[in-house]
Order: C-alpha cells, then sequence, then structure tokens
C-alpha cells in the first residue's frame, strides 16, 4: 500500500477493518448504541431548525420594539437551547461509550492475533522490517481509528440531517434571481442554495488541493515518532551494555538522527498545515458574512424583515456550514486516513506472515510422540539458504544429550525449529507435547511484576514456602524475601541470577523434557555443577543442551555435534 493513495483494494480493505465489530458477538449492542447515536442527533437538528424560526420571530419583536414577543421569546429560546444541548451531551455520551467498547474489542483481537502462534516473534524475525512498532498500532492507531471513524460518522450524520432539514427551508425563503444576459432574461429559482452549493464545493476542492499531501506526511510522522522512542527505550533497556562501552557520545548521535529526520518531516508537516490553515481560516471568516452578502440586497429593497434577513442567513449558515464539512475537519481527516494506512499495514503484514509461515511449516510434518525423532529434516535461513541438511536423530526419553558444534552452524535454530519457532524447515519431527517441555533459552524472559511472578512464570502455579527452597537451593538465598516486590527483573537481576531464576522454574514445574541453549553461560563453574547436578537427578528427566563447555560434558551421556551443516552422533 502506497502512503497517501487510496484506491477500490484500500476502501474494500477499509471496509472490512470497519465492518468486523459490526458483525461480532458484540452487533446488538453497537447497533443499540449507534440508533441512539442517530436518533439524538437527527432531534439535535430538529432543535436547530427551530431555532432557525425563532431567529425570524425574534429580531421581528425587535424591528417592532414588541416587548411581550421579545420576553416570550427569550423563555422559547432557553426552551430549544436546553433542549439542543441535553441531546447533543447524550449523543455525545453514547459516541464516546461506543468507542470505548469498539477499542476494546479490536484491541483484544488484535492481542489475540499478535500474540497467537508466536507471530510478535516471527514478525520481529522474519519480516524485513516491514512491520514497524505494532505496539503503537494496537495502543495508539486503534484508539485514534475507534473515535475518529465514529467522530467522523457522527459529523457526517449531523451535516447531512441539517442540510436536508435546512435546504428546503432555504429554497422557500429565496426568490427567483432574474437577470439580464445577452438581450435575455433569466430566472434562476432557489439561487441561495446553489450559491451555498457552489461555495461549498470550491472550498472543498481548494482544501484537498492544499492539504492532501498530510496523509502521507502524517504516516511517516507516525513512524519517525515511535522509531525514536523506541530507540530511547532500547538506550534503557540496555543501559548497563552501553555504559560498559562508554557508547553514550555514540548513542547521542544515533538519537540525534532519528529525532532530526523527524524534525525535518514536522517542519513540512507545519508548512503544509499553514497552507492549509490560511485557506480554512480564510474559508471560516468570509462564511460568516456571506449570507448577509448574498441576502442583504432583499432586506435593502424592504422585501424581507430583520428577522426575515437572520432566518436567511442563519439558514444559508447552516446549509453552507453543512456542506463544508470536510473543509473543517480536513486535518483530523487527513489523520485518521494515515492512522487507517498503518492499521491495513499490519493487518497485511501479519497476514502475509502467516501465509508465508504456513507455507512453510506444511513442508514440516510435526507429530507427537514418546520420543524426540528427527527424519529428512533440512533447516534454511529465510533467505532459502541451506542452514542444516538431512537430519536423522532419535533421542529416547530419559537421555541426557549434549548439542555442540562452532558458533553460528545452527544449534540455537535447531532448538529454534524444535520449538515451533523457526518455521524455515522440512521433514518430519516426533516430539513430546509443549506440555511436558520446557525450552531455556540463554537469556530467560523476566516479566514485570514481583519476583514471584518471575519466579512462576509462565505458568503461575507453586507453593510460596516450595518456592522459597528452590531459590536457596538455586543459589538466590539473598532474593527469597523479596518474592512480593515488583520490578523490571531484568534489569535488577544479572544474567546469571535470571539464568538461576530459570532453573527455579524447571524445578518447580518438573518437565519430562528440557531443552537449554547454553543456559548456564553467565554463571561461575561451581554453580553450574551443582544446579546441572541436581537437575540430573531429577527421575525420568530428559536433558538436550546446547553448551561449549567441556565441563557439561560428564552430565549427559551423549553428544550430538553439528559439522559443515549436518547432524553426527
Amino acid at each position: 500500500m502506497v502512503s497517501g493513495q487510496w484506491n477500490r483494494q484500500t476502501v474494500k480493505a477499509l471496509w472490512q477493518l470497519t465492518a468486523r465489530y459490526w458483525k461480532s458477538e458484540e452487533k446488538k449492542s453497537a447497533w443499540l448504541y449507534l440508533l441512539g447515536i442517530v436518533v439524538l442527533t437527527m432531534a439535535a437538528v430538529y432543535m436547530t431548525l427551530l431555532l432557525n424560526d425563532w431567529f425570524n420571530e425574534f429580531y421581528s419583536a425587535l424591528q417592532n420594539y414588541d416587548s411581550g414577543a421579545v420576553y416570550h421569546g427569550l423563555v422559547r429560546f432557553t426552551a430549544i437551547a436546553f433542549g439542543h444541548i441535553a441531546f447533543s451531551v447524550y449523543a455525545y455520551y453514547l459516541q464516546q461509550t461506543l468507542a470505548l467498547r469498539w477499542r476494546r474489542w479490536m484491541t483484544e483481537k488484535y492481542l489475540s492475533c499478535w500474540t497467537a502462534r508466536q507471530m510478535f516473534y516471527r514478525l520481529e524475525m522474519f519480516s524485513g522490517g516491514r512491520s514497524d512498532n505494532p505496539d503503537q498500532r494496537i495502543s495508539e492507531d486503534i484508539n485514534l481509528f475507534t473515535s475518529r471513524t465514529l467522530s467522523f460518522m457522527a459529523g457526517l450524520l449531523r451535516a447531512v440531517t441539517t442540510i436536508f432539514c435546512f435546504i428546503f427551508v432555504l429554497w422557500s425563503l429565496s426568490e427567483p434571481l432574474s437577470f439580464i444576459l445577452f438581450g435575455s432574461t433569466f430566472h434562476v429559482y432557489g439561487y441561495l442554495v446553489w450559491t451555498a452549493l457552489a461555495y461549498s464545493v470550491i472550498g472543498t476542492w481548494l482544501t484537498h488541493k492544499v492539504g492532501h499531501k498530510l496523509v502521507g506526511l502524517n504516516f511517516l510522522q507516525q513512524k519517525l515518532e515511535a522509531d525514536f522512542r523506541y530507540a530511547m527505550v532500547r538506550l534503557r533497556e540496555t543501559s548497563e551494555s552501553v555504559a560498559f562501552y562508554h557508547g553514550g557520545g555514540e548513542e547521542k548521535k544515533i538519537l540525534e538522527g532519528r529525532f532530526h529526520k523527524l524534525l525535518v518531516n514536522t517542519v513540512y508537516i507545519i508548512r503544509k498545515q499553514k497552507q492549509l490553515s490560511w485557506l480554512t481560516n480564510s474559508y471560516g471568516q468570509i462564511a460568516i458574512i456571506f449570507p448577509f452578502v448574498v441576502a442583504a440586497p432583499r432586506y435593502l429593497s424592504r422585501n424581507i424583515s430583520l428577522g426575515g434577513l437572520m432566518q436567511v442567513a442563519n439558514c444559508f449558515g447552516k446549509v453552507q456550514e453543512s456542506m463544508s464539512y470536510f473543509v473543517d475537519v480536513y486535518a483530523s481527516l487527513a489523520e485518521w486516513m494515515s492512522c487507517v494506512e498503518r492499521l491495513l499495514t499490519f493487518d497485511e503484514h501479519m497476514d502475509r506472515m502467516a501465509e508465508e509461515t504456513e507455507g512453510k511449516e506444511k513442508k514440516l510434518a510435526r507429530k507427537e510422540g514418546e520420543a524426540l525423532t528427527l527424519s529428512h529434516v533440512n533447516v534454511s535461513l529465510p533467505d532459502g539458504k541451506p542452514l542444516l541438511t538431512g537430519l536423522f536423530c532419535t533421542i529416547e526419553e530419559g537421555e541426557r544429550v549434549i548439542l555442540k558444534g562452532p558458533s553460528g552452524s545452527g544449534k540455537s535454530t535447531l532448538l529454534r525449529l524444535l520449538a515451533g519457532l523457526w518455521p524455515y524447515g522440512e521433514g518430519e519431527i516426533h516430539l513430546p507435547s509443549s506440555q511436558n517441555s520446557l525450552f531455556i533459552p540463554q537469556k530467560p524472559y523476566m516479566p514485570i511484576g514481583t519476583l514471584k511472578e518471575a519466579a512462576l512464570y509462565p505458568r503461575g502455579e507453586g507453593k510460596e514456602e516450595e518456592l522459597k527452597k528452590l531459590m536457596e537451593t538455586c543459589g538466590l538465598a539473598s532474593w527469597a524475601a523479596h518474592l512480593e516486590d515488583e520490578g523490571d527483573w531484568s534489569h535488577i537481576l544479572s544474567l546469571g541470577e535470571q539464568q538461576k531464576l530459570a532453573f527455579v522454574r524447571i524445578f518447580i514445574t518438573r518437565p519430562r523434557w528440557v531443552f537449554l541453549d547454553e543456559a548456564t553461560s553467565a554463571m561461575d563453574e561451581e554453580t553450574e555443577n551443582r544446579l546441572y547436578r541436581l537437575l540430573s537427578s531429577l527421575p525420568g528427566i530428559t536433558l538436550i543442551s546446547v553448551g561449549h563447555r567441556s565441563t557439561l560434558d560428564k552430565y549427559h551421556t551423549r553428544v550430538l555435534r553439528i559439522r559443515e551443516g549436518r547432524l553426527e552422533g
């Protein structure tokens, strides 16, 4: 999808994006809310129509110095104004409530898609940077999309209803406009209506010509803002590593570079918005006096009273304002269109990634079994280059196997394939169920929350007393008293302590199969020996380790080696 260019396919995708909620399990309540908004909006427009009649009566009373009619007009105005306010307030309340419900529904659906089948991992690893900042798509763009869509729908409904109600009144107030051209007399009926239409069409066309580039600029602006924010978050998350390298100066250059790109695009947006503001403000100011200009000749010729003039001016203003709806909301509409493009692009990337990985995964048959068996398994890189070929292997339950090979030979990639994370494989695999397996990466994941939640991740079950004993056993005795403390444990705990906590997870969940990818690389040898000795003593456990240290050999009964893309042993 090219930013700023909308075609039939884009409009169809937008319709599908919007229609999902209105066809969902919440469709009944959604349509009831929408019906309420429509009824209240039309009621508010009807109050405006009554107010237009009031202009004629009130200003005519003022012109005639009729005090009784003036005071009666003030009372009537109060009633009409209160009705208009009440209808408008509750229409806005229902609109905001419906937008919130829509946002909640869309957020839940997008979170489900993003987290299902490890899509968050696959987009990050295999999309080649096509899907930028999915967190922003879900948190900000959905909110903007739902609120702005309902706002535009309500505004458009109000504008159409106002035009429908007032255009007949304006037509009836317009006497035929007669003029002589080339010796012939012409009569234009409803000239006020045609004047309002011409004024609005010209204004809308000029606004689009000036402001249409804002769609692409806003699209790019959101990406640059998110990239700049992500770079700062990444610096915070890797602060210790950067500090060891004394890389503050280099990081400052990187951040300033991204911020400079953001500023350059912001300048373009400001210039374009300046041009658009000149047009819209000029258009709005002229619209104030324009109705009086077109209606003044009838008043000056004494064909209508002051009240009639005010009624014509107000009616003309309402019709012209409603016809110029897109002029007034163009800047917001441009931001909304760029938001829609980002959501559609995000959808497109997730769908494409699902199709790509599904097509790749069909080449790899995964079946559940008691033993781990590889048959005719080939593993490739995302670009199609072979990494491992012709893998044949069987690991029986209860075995303790260590996988060795040079760095970059594909050891970790093979574990990713077994875990179902790497889609670029073919052949046949028999392996135990995921409920009986636990994969431990070199850098364990530490969720933000309490230390207890981090220790029990991902299953979240376990007795506190048993957890404290295991933490002492694994060398985390000093942290056992802090189980209820909250924090970002990936920064609080050292990498060695995080790896110890990963062993706590193993001991408390007791899986039958454990896959460890250099899971003790940050520990001292004494701690590594103690934890592997405890792990090996668990009855019925199967160990598959990836490691370079020779100290691990004594805890494994079998060695598998990767040499030149082949598996030996």
